[in-house]
This record gives C-alpha cells, sequence and structure tokens, in this order.
C-alpha cells in the first residue's frame, strides 16, 4: 500500500518557523481545553455519585446500619464535652471555615508564584481548581439532598446549607491534602514526610472537631472527606500526573556542537522515520519533536502521517525498506498497535510517544506523558526487548497487538464511544460509554490454554493481556509483564451487587496477590466455582464464544465474531526504554 509522503522541515537548517519574531504571542498552554473538559466531565460524575450516596443515606438506607447508631454518637459526643475539648474542637472547626480556607488557599498559591525561582503554576491551580471544585460540588450536594443537623445542643450557629456533607471538612480535605500532595512531591529529606503527614492530619481534625459541636452526623463528615478527596484526584491526575496540559516547546537555538548533545548520536548513518496521527499530532508538536531528536543526533527525521485507510502499518512497513534505523510513533494505542505490527521481528528499535487517549502501553512501562519528554527519555535510553501478542480469529485477519485485546464488555465500550468525546474527554469518555453497556447479556465461551482440557465458562467479559493496567490507574491483570514471555487472561463474570463487590474488591487487592494460574492448572477448574474473577497465564489461546462478540485490539473495536486466537512472540518488539523503566 502506499504510503503518505513525508513531511519535509519548514525553514532553513537549524531555524524554526517564527523565529524571527521579536514579540511573543499570549496563549494558554497546550491541552487547556481538553484538560478543563476532562475536569469538568469528571467533577460531573462526582457531584452525581456524591448525591447518590446523600439521597441513598436519606433515603432506602436511612432505616439500615451505621446510620441507625449515629444519634448514638452525636449524642455520646455531647456528653463527653469538656471546657478543654471545647476550646481544641473550635481550633479544629476553625481550620475547615471558609474564610480560614479561602486565606491558606490564596497564600498557599501567591507563595508558589512568587516565591519560587521559577513560578509553580501548574501546582497552583491544581490547589484552587481542587479548592473550588470541592465547594461547588458541595453547593450542589446542599441543593439535592435535605438532611436535618444532629438533634443534640450544638455549639455553632446552623448556616443555612443541609447537614449533608460536611462543607468544613470537605474544603479542609482540599486544601490541606492538596499541600500535603505538594509537600511529599517537592520538599526534600527527613521532614518531607512529617510535614506531609500533620497536613494530611488536619482534615480528620477537622471532622472531629465538627462531630464533637454538633453539628453533623458521622457519614456527613465522611462524605466531606470524600468529596475533598475526589476533587483532589481528579485535578491532579490531570494537571500534576496526567500531563493532559503543557508548555509550548521551546524555540530557542539548537546546541553548537556534538559536544554539547545530552545523549548519543545516532547509532549509524540510517534516518529516523517518524510515524505519526495527524488528528492527535499537530504541528507545533511535530517541531518540537524534530528539535529533541536534532539534539540526539538524528537530523533529518522523515515525518510520515497516518491515514484513516492505513492507521501506521503500511508506513512503518516503507519506512522499514527505505533504511529506517530508527521508527518513532507518535499516536494513541491504535496508532502504536498498527507500527508494532510491522515492526514484529525486525530489530528496529521503537520510541513510543504517547498522544492518544488511553497510551496503555506508555503507561505500564513507566514512559513520561507529554511527548517531547517521552521522545527524549527514549533517545537517552536502551534497547529493550518486548512480547507481542498475535491474535487472529474469524473475519479477523492475523494481526500483533502489544497492551490488550480482549471480548464482551470492554470491546462493547470501546465500540460506543466515539472519536469526538475521546478527543474532548480523554479516557472519562469510556466511563461514560460504560454505563449503557453494564446490562449487556454475559456470553458463553470455551477456553483452551495451552495443551490443557477445555473450559466452559460464561463471562461478561474476557480481556487477554500483556500489560495489566489500564486508564484511571486500575490494574486489571496484575501479574502481566511485557517480557516475560507469557499472556495473561482475565475471565469477568460478577452477579449482582454481591458480585461485583468482589469483582472489584479482588481487583483493587491486586488479584489473589499477583497470582497466576498457569495452563495445567486449569485442569481442576474444568466445571468453575462461580467465582467473579478467574486470572490465567498461557504461551497459546484459543477462545470460541457461543455467539458473535463485540472485540477489540488495543482499545480499538473490530469486526464481531465467534472466535479468538492469541498466542505470545516472546522479545519480538525492540523499544527504547529509559533507566528505571521496564
Amino acid at each position: 500500500m502506499p504510503t503518505a509522503a513525508p513531511e519535509r522541515p519548514a525553514g532553513l537548517p537549524g531555524r524554526r518557523p517564527g523565529a524571527d519574531r521579536t514579540g511573543r504571542s499570549l496563549a494558554l498552554p497546550k491541552g487547556t481545553g481538553r484538560a478543563a473538559a476532562r475536569i469538568a466531565a469528571l467533577t460531573v460524575c462526582q457531584g452525581a455519585v456524591m448525591v447518590g450516596c446523600g439521597l441513598l443515606i436519606t433515603g432506602p438506607a436511612r432505616g439500615l446500619w451505621p446510620m441507625t447508631v449515629e444519634d448514638d454518637v452525636n449524642e455520646g459526643l455531647e456528653h463527653a464535652r469538656t471546657g478543654t475539648l471545647t476550646t481544641l474542637s473550635f481550633l479544629g472547626s476553625e481550620a475547615g471555615n471558609t474564610l480560614t480556607v479561602i486565606a491558606v488557599t490564596v497564600l498557599a498559591c501567591a507563595a508558589l508564584i512568587l516565591i519560587p525561582r521559577l513560578p509553580m503554576w501548574r501546582q497552583a491551580t491544581f490547589l484552587a481548581l481542587a479548592v473550588s471544585l470541592q465547594s461547588l460540588v458541595f453547593l450542589v450536594i446542599t441543593e439535592a439532598v435535605d438532611r436535618d443537623r444532629p438533634e443534640v445542643h450544638r455549639l455553632d450557629a446552623s448556616p443555612p446549607t443541609s447537614s449533608y456533607t460536611s462543607g468544613h471538612t470537605g474544603a479542609a480535605t482540599a486544601i490541606y491534602g492538596g499541600l500535603a500532595v505538594l509537600a511529599l512531591s517537592r520538599l526534600r529529606g527527613p521532614w518531607r514526610r512529617i510535614v506531609g503527614a500533620l497536613l494530611l492530619l488536619v482534615p480528620s481534625v477537622v471532622a472531629l472537631a465538627r462531630l464533637y459541636r454538633g453539628m453533623h452526623h458521622p457519614t456527613d463528615v465522611i462524605g466531606g472527606l470524600v468529596n475533598g478527596s475526589l476533587s483532589l484526584l481528579i485535578v491532579g491526575r490531570t494537571l500534576l500526573t496526567g500531563a493532559t496540559v503543557t508548555a509550548a516547546a521551546d524555540a530557542g537555538p539548537a546546541p553548537a556542537s556534538t559536544s554539547e548533545r545530552t545523549s548519543q548520536s545516532a547509532p549509524d548513518d540510517r534516518p529516523a522515520a517518524v510515524i505519526f496521527n495527524p488528528t492527535v499530532t499537530g504541528e507545533a508538536e511535530r517541531e518540537a519533536l524534530r528539535g529533541v531528536l536534532d539534539r540526539h543526533g538524528y537530523r533529518a527525521p522523515v515525518f510520515i502521517a497516518t491515514t484513516a485507510e492505513d492507521p501506521g502499518t503500511g508506513q512503518t512497513a516503507g519506512a522499514l525498506r527505505d533504511g529506517a534505523g530508527l521508527v518513532v510513533v507518535c499516536g494513541g494505542d491504535g496508532t502504536l498497535r498498527a507500527a508494532a505490527d510491522a515492526l514484529a521481528g525486525s530489530g528496529v528499535p521503537l520510541a513510543v510517544v504517547p498522544c492518544g487517549t488511553g497510551n496503555l502501553l506508555a503507561r505500564n512501562l513507566g514512559l513520561p506523558l507529554t511527548p517531547t519528554d517521552a521522545l527524549d527519555a527514549a533517545l537517552r535510553g536502551t534497547p529493550h526487548r518486548l512480547d507481542l501478542g498475535r491474535i487472529e480469529g474469524d473475519a479477523l485477519p492475523a494481526t500483533h497487538f502489544a497492551a490488550m485485546s480482549g471480548a464482551g464488555l470492554d470491546a462493547a465500550i470501546m465500540e460506543r464511544t466515539n472519536d469526538r468525546a475521546k478527543s474532548l474527554l480523554g479516557w472519562p469518555a469510556y466511563v461514560l460509554a460504560g454505563i449503557g453497556t453494564l446490562r449487556n447479556p454475559r456470553m458463553r465461551l470455551t477456553v483452551r490454554l495451552d495443551d490443557s482440557p477445555a473450559l466452559r465458562r460464561t463471562a461478561r467479559m474476557v480481556l487477554v493481556g500483556n500489560v495489566g493496567t489500564v486508564q484511571g490507574g486500575t490494574t486489571l491483570l496484575p501479574a502481566a509483564r511485557p517480557d516475560d514471555g507469557l499472556l495473561d487472561l482475565l475471565l469477568l463474570d460478577p452477579r449482582g451487587v454481591a458480585g461485583w463487590t468482589r469483582a472489584l474488591t479482588t481487583l483493587v487487592r491486586g488479584g489473589a496477590k499477583g497470582a497466576r494460574p498457569s495452563a495445567a492448572d486449569t485442569a481442576s477448574a474444568e466445571a468453575g466455582d462461580g467465582t467473579p474473577v478467574e486470572f490465567f497465564t498461557f504461551r497459546r489461546a484459543e477462545l470460541t464464544f457461543d455467539s458473535a462478540q463485540s472485540r477489540e485490539l488495543d482499545g480499538d473495536p473490530v469486526t464481531q465474531g465467534r472466535r479468538l486466537t492469541a498466542e505470545v512472540r516472546p522479545g519480538a518488539l525492540t523499544v527504547l526504554l529509559p533507566a528505571g523503566g521496564r
């Protein structure tokens, strides 16, 4: 298949577009819109969860434990009051007071911007947004959930808001928990953990003070802790760990000589080929990546765009035929999978530059999620041999996957998630799409692993993985490793609320401490035992479904079918990984 024409470098060698401009336009950092949309979508989900819990507490669950003993707790604290405890509780309550929280937030943000040599705008935004969003969700909750305050003598004037949730506790969690996150990540030395622990203790003190003073039920302060923590998690994952918002690329001149370069030059005279998905890799990103390659000795990289008809396999194969000594892939998991299919067994090193929505392989390998940082880290690293999964089925020609493949629930979610939602929201779009798939009927299938007897199972989801962690940091295959010469299998089949609870508990705890039953272990499990989660490991698996099922490869839906055959290709893909990566 013909490949797209290489992108030509713009301008003269050593020059970047706009280098002669004397001014600098004021623009928001790249990714601001996407980050804002992601935070907004998750905050809506947060509000829905908190309101739902409040309506449950005040409605169907009000006659259940622990709601039935909350009055006893409040009355016990009222009887235990002393002058000293009352004074201490006043101080603790004031730490979460609105004016106190506003003052601490403003002072902390000002300090982060003005005191360091380089202003910490990202950290200041993290604090301000976490506190603001917690307050916004709190107001929505109090409007939607009407709960009276405890029937005890209250030591403070009752505000007009509902007892659920505790606004003091939520605000204290957002500001002091946020400061603790920054302290643990930025400070050095023995005081780091001490300062972080003290800051994390403040929200609990505020919660106890509000209970002691008769202002809230126990579930109210628990709700405040959860509300503040969710705001921190949403904003922190987006701004501090997700690398969604990135600064503009450095427009300064390239190093003057090779002696100033920070890594070894290209291993030989073969060129670097950059396979990029144009829908997620804009001109500015490509120019920044060109600069990184130049600094590492790759002076004339060839940029080749993927197309809707060919997401990367043909372009990569063409680059290999043209003698590429390095292939850089800029895109999401689909682009990476297509390129890996062509690179399998070639020995030509791959540099992974995550630009998509999921970026599963990059996350599992511990790579930076900012494109220029990821490329720089890869070019400083060394080649590592990783496994690939080879998969085929009815109406599915043989191909490779780098991260995961599956059928059932996860594949149905991929089918329902449109590209526009992924572009706008990021990985939360999958969560929203998944709501409508929970009622899908379970599958009946036959599983044959290596040379073991066939197993009959029902399942809602079947997942074959070369790696174990998916979007949002959730680990579905706790023992999966991309370089162990094996693939892992998850069979998910929860039944009812109790089954889903057991399944989620198992996944959160990391399976049976990462246990991996081999194919030989399946002989004693022919009939299954009704467990909602099963893990297996294998070299070759044959999955046969009783009816056609949704299927996916590395996050991309493929044709529905009744059969999947997967086997591992040990060490088939050579990837450049930095020190400390897998």
